[in-house]
């Protein structure tokens, strides 16, 4: 009879493992050839020490050191924030040493999707209302609550998604708010989209075109309310125009090297490097080989797991720009006076993750093994076939949104502890835990805790890409089946 695992040695160097469950104090327990009692009770998910160290030694995890001990360590201890912490400070000078690694072509699959004029492909044909400034917030919400009735036939669902911004905002965040908003007008999952205005805001209906570009005046119609009588009345004249346009969108067979997929991950905890986020790595090599592409973002979530992903940067262009992507975010964290390393949070620390790096090195593990094939910036859409690193901070809402507005179709969003906000793109929650998925199960929508139970991560992983195929085709994530979904836009400057 197969013996159950009970820690793991992620790697051989390492000198800590990750319990499965909690351990009790006096547990014998066995991994890498270490048999070590716990000195205490171990929660599941943290680290027991498999050596010694001594004040200052390296604390290593995924091969890599992720802090270092502030005091003498015995194996089998608990080894957590009361007796290690970080080793990041500033902005580093990084080497390119490649290793670039293509894997072998696959014969892609099929979805069912919306193909779209200019040979974009969507997995939903919906309405969305993009209000350009916060001031129309509510009449967006009521449009949308009111002509539900429109939603029927092919298209899929009305969705109005609301922002405080567009108005008191000067230089790069104004910019931004432009920006982000047309990217979500252009975005193919919308088979149709009303902007709405007040009239009298900072971003002009002027700006706002010539921000939007080109586009296609059935599938893009705009209300500036301070020029109508009945906002509502006028509103729903669109929607409906917008709604016989969508409606002539039927689903197709359609090759999944189409594909764009976002991954992130929040309320991480100590098996997120374990099960989940590898099991979306494996998840994103499959899709890569048949030609799909992927969006790994969550900048500061790269710190101190720069060894895993720079050398895989398909040039030294791509690597100079990832690294100038790093440094400039560490750079604006220090523009504030903040250090680097205020991460993780309360939530991830009391799920077993304890510096930076920790979380860092389990959070790159969503980008598998493929090359690194381009560097872009906020809610800049992906121009390239594979993994795409997308600037963007870790926060959970504005990262998505920032994943939807480079054209990601849908998300994939890993958790430890459970989270229900949904994206403007579908987005599929993957518990790190049986435990969760099970309690959370109105949230969760792929339990990867399996792996920690004895499937393989190839297996877990092949298992997602039938689900991705499963959404792309139509069927709904717990979040959209709740109606969550929402957008936050990234913000740094002064609000007038």
């Amino acid at each position: 009879m197969e013996k159950t695992i009970i820690i793991l040695q992620i790697h051989p160097n390492d000198t800590v493992a990750v319990a499965l469950r909690q351990i009790a104090c006096g547990e014998t327990v066995t991994a890498g050839g270490y048999t070590v009692c716990a000195a205490e009770e171990i929660p599941r998910g943290h680290k027991i020490a498999l050596r010694p160290a001594e004040m200052g030694d390296q604390i290593v995890k995924y091969g890599v050191p992720i802090g270092h001990a502030t005091e003498a360590i015995a194996s089998g201890a608990w080894v957590h924030t009361h007796n290690m912490q970080t080793n990041l400070c500033g902005e580093l000078t990084y080497s390119y040493t490649p290793a670039v690694r293509d894997l072998p072509p696959a014969e892609p699959a099929e979805f069912m999707g919306y193909l779209r004029p200019d040979g974009r492909v969507a997995v939903r044909n919906e309405l969305w209302i993009i209000p350009t400034v916060g001031c129309v917030n509510d009449i967006a919400k009521r449009l949308a609550s009111a002509n539900q009735d429109l939603v029927a036939g092919s298209v899929d669902g009305l969705h109005a998604f609301t922002h405080p911004f567009g108005c008191s905002q000067t230089g790069t965040d104004h910019a931004q708010t432009k920006k982000l908003l047309a990217a979500l007008v252009r975005h193919p999952n919308a088979g149709g989209v009303l902007v709405l205005s007040l009239g009298c805001e900072n971003c002009t209906h002027e700006q706002f075109l010539e921000e939007l570009g080109a586009y296609d005046p059935d599938r893009v119609r705009f209300l500036t309310c301070q020029k109508v009588t009945d906002e509502l009345a006028e509103g729903r004249k669109l929607l409906q125009e917008l709604a016989d346009y969508a409606g002539g969108f039927q689903r197709q067979a359609l090759p999944v090297s189409k594909l764009v997929v976002g991954l992130k991950c929040g309320g991480s905890d100590g098996l997120s490097g374990i099960t989940a986020n590898p099991a979306v790595g494996r998840f994103s090599d499959l899709l890569i080989r048949q030609g799909g592409s992927t969006i790994l973002t969550e900048v500061p979530e790269m710190f101190g797991a720069e060894s895993m992903l720079l050398n895989r940067c398909r040039d030294k262009d791509v690597f100079d720009r990832a690294v100038q992507m790093l440094n400039g975010f560490k750079s604006y964290f220090l523009s504030h006076n903040e250090v680097v390393y205020d991460n993780p949070s309360p939530g991830n620390k009391q799920g077993g993750i304890t510096t930076l790096e920790d979380k860092s090195c389990g959070c790159v593990q969503k980008g598998g093994s493929a090359p690194i094939e381009d560097v872009r910036g906020y809610a800049e859409p992906v121009k390239k076939q594979g993994l795409t690193l997308l600037y963007g901070p870790g926060n959970d809402l504005v990262s998505c949104t920032d994943l939807t507005a480079a054209g990601a179709h849908m998300i994939l969003f890993t958790t430890g502890r459970g989270t229900p906000f949904g994206a403007p793109a579908p987005t599929v929650k993957i518990a790190t835990n049986t435990e969760l998925a099970e309690r959370k199960s109105g949230w969760i929508d792929f339990n990867a805790g399996t792996a920690a139970e004895g499937e393989s991560l190839d297996d877990t992983g092949a298992r997602l890409m039938d689900l991705v195929i499963e959404i792309a085709s139509g069927k709904e994530t717990k979040s959209e089946t709740n109606g969550y979904r929402e957008i936050s836009i990234f913000k740094d400057g002064v609000v007038l």
